[in-house]
C-alpha cells in the first residue's frame, strides 16, 4: 500500500477499543519488541495545555543538544505532527513503513488510531537513537495507551479541569485521579496551579509512591513585555496566552529535574527553548490586518483562559468569534464565557462525525441575546480572509475557536487557498 492508503487505515481505526488504551498498548508494543524499553522519557498530563507544555519542553532539550523527540495529539493538518524528533516531523516515507508493520502485526487485539500513533512514533524514536522522549497523553492518564511505556523520569501534570466526564468522571477528584495515574514510583513530578481538591489528589498520590514533587506557583508568574517573569528571573516568549506562562514553567521545572539528574540541560538552553517555541493552533495570529486569531480551546476552562488572555492582551475589546464545536462537548458552558466579550459569533458545522450543527449552535447563541449567523463549512465562514478584496472595512478583531480539529480545518482551508499567514 501506499502512504495515503495506510494513513486511511489508520485514521480510519475505531476511537475506542476493547481494551483499556493501556493494556491494548502493551499488547501491541510486545508484539511489536517492547520498543519502549531503553528509552528515557517524560510523561505529561492534564485536561489543558499538555501540547504547548510538551513542546516547550521538546524545544528546551532540543536547545541543550539532546536529541528529542515528541509525541502529541491530535494532528491539525497531517498525522506526522504527531511525531517529531528534533522539531522535525516523521518523513512521509518513514510513515508509510512503519504504518504497514503496525498494520500487518498480529497483536491479537484490534488497536485503535491512537494505538498505532504511540507504536509507531516509539518505533521511530528508537531507531533514530533519540536520548528522551516526551510523550503526552492521548486521554486521562491512568487507563491511557501512554502509560503502558514504563516509568517516566520525570511526570508533568497541567491544569485540570471538566472534560471528558463520561470516561474520566464528573468531579474534579475523580478526574484527577485518573490524571494521576501516570505518576509512578522513581518520577519526579512537576505540577501546575489546580484547584484545592486536586491539588489534594495529585500531593496524596506522590506521598504514598515517595514521589518528590514541586508546583508552579502562579503568583510568582508576573506578566512583562514580550514575555513574563517567575521568581524575579526574566523569559522571553512568542507564544501569546497568559495560560502559556505557567505551560513554559512547567517545561522549565521539568528541565531543572533533569539538570539535578545529570542531563546536559543549561539555563542558557532553557531560556532558548522559551523564547524559540512556537506551537500551532495555540492564540496563533493568521492575519494581523484583518485580525485573525485562532485557539484550540475546546473545553470550559480552556475557553476561560483564552477569554482571560484576549481581557488581558486587548483590555476593553469586544470580538466577532468563529466557533466550531463537537457535540459531546459542554458548548453552553463554552458560550457564556465569550459572550460577555462578543459583537457577533458566526457558527460553523466542522467536518467531524461527532461535529454540533452551525445552525443548532447560533440557534443557541441568538437565544442569549448575541448576534449569530451560522455557516456550514470553514470556507463560508473565512470568505473575509480567503480573498485579499473581501478584507476592506474588517475592523474587528476576529477569534476562531471551539476544538483543535476546528482549528485544523482552518489552516488546511488556508492552505489549500494559498494565503500566506503571519503565524509562526
Amino acid at each position: 500500500m501506499d502512504y495515503q492508503d495506510i494513513i486511511h487505515i489508520i485514521e480510519g481505526k475505531r476511537r475506542f477499543g476493547n481494551l483499556p488504551g493501556v493494556e491494548a498498548s502493551r499488547k501491541l508494543l510486545a508484539a511489536v519488541g517492547n520498543p519502549q524499553k531503553g528509552l528515557v522519557f517524560i510523561h505529561i498530563a492534564g485536561t489543558n495545555g499538555k501540547g504547548s507544555t510538551a513542546a516547550f519542553l521538546h524545544e528546551i532539550l532540543k536547545q541543550s543538544g539532546i536529541k528529542t523527540g515528541l509525541f502529541t495529539s491530535p494532528h491539525l493538518i497531517e498525522f506526522e505532527e504527531r511525531i517529531r524528533i528534533n522539531g522535525e516531523k516523521i518523513p512521509k516515507w518513514e510513515t508509510a513503513r512503519l504504518g504497514q508493520f503496525l498494520l500487518d502485526t498480529d497483536a491479537g487485539i484490534q488497536p485503535t488510531m491512537f494505538d498505532y500513533s504511540l507504536a509507531m512514533a516509539l518505533l521511530y524514536f528508537k531507531e533514530q537513537g533519540c536520548q528522551i522522549a516526551v510523550l503526552e497523553t492521548g486521554l486521562g492518564g491512568r487507563l491511557d495507551g501512554t502509560n503502558a511505556v514504563g516509568v517516566p523520569v520525570v511526570s508533568i501534570i497541567t491544569k485540570i479541569g471538566y472534560d471528558h466526564t463520561a470516561v474520566l468522571g464528573d468531579t474534579l477528584v475523580q478526574i484527577a485521579a485518573e490524571k494521576a495515574g501516570i505518576l509512578k514510583e522513581g518520577t519526579k513530578a512537576v505540577f501546575e496551579g489546580q484547584e484545592e481538591e486536586v491539588m489534594a489528589v495529585l500531593k496524596q498520590r506522590c506521598y504514598s509512591l515517595h514521589i518528590p514533587f514541586c508546583v508552579v506557583d502562579k503568583a510568582k508568574v508576573i506578566p512583562a513585555e514580550s514575555g513574563f517573569i517567575y521568581a524575579g528571573e526574566r523569559y522571553h516568549m512568542k507564544m501569546h496566552g497568559s495560560f502559556q506562562r505557567e505551560n513554559a514553567m512547567a517545561a522549565v521545572l521539568a528541565a531543572r529535574e533533569l539538570m539535578a539528574l545529570g542531563y546536559p540541560v543549561t539555563e542558557e538552553a532553557l531560556h532558548r527553548g522559551i523564547a524559540g517555541m512556537a506551537w500551532e493552533g495555540r492564540m496563533e495570529i493568521m492575519f494581523e490586518n484583518p485580525y485573525l486569531m485562532i485557539d484550540g480551546a475546546h473545553n470550559e476552562d480552556g475557553v476561560a483562559a483564552l477569554v482571560t488572555s484576549l481581557c488581558e492582551q486587548f483590555p476593553g475589546e469586544k470580538f466577532h468569534f468563529i466557533m466550531g464545536v463537537l457535540a459531546d462537548k459542554d458548548y453552553r458552558k463554552m458560550v457564556g464565557q465569550v459572550l460577555p466579550l462578543a459583537v457577533k459569533v458566526t457558527a460553523v458545522t466542522q467536518k467531524n462525525g461527532r461535529a454540533l450543527a452551525g445552525e443548532e449552535l447560533a440557534a443557541y447563541i441568538s437565544a442569549c441575546g448575541v448576534p449569530s449567523e451560522s455557516c456550514t463549512n470553514v470556507q463560508e465562514a473565512l470568505k473575509p480572509f480567503l480573498n485579499v478584496g473581501n478584507r476592506i472595512g474588517i475592523r474587528v478583531r476576529t477569534i476562531a475557536f471551539g476544538s483543535l480539529y476546528f482549528i485544523g480545518e482552518i489552516r488546511k482551508c488556508m492552505s489549500k487557498a494559498g494565503v500566506i499567514t503571519a503565524s509562526f
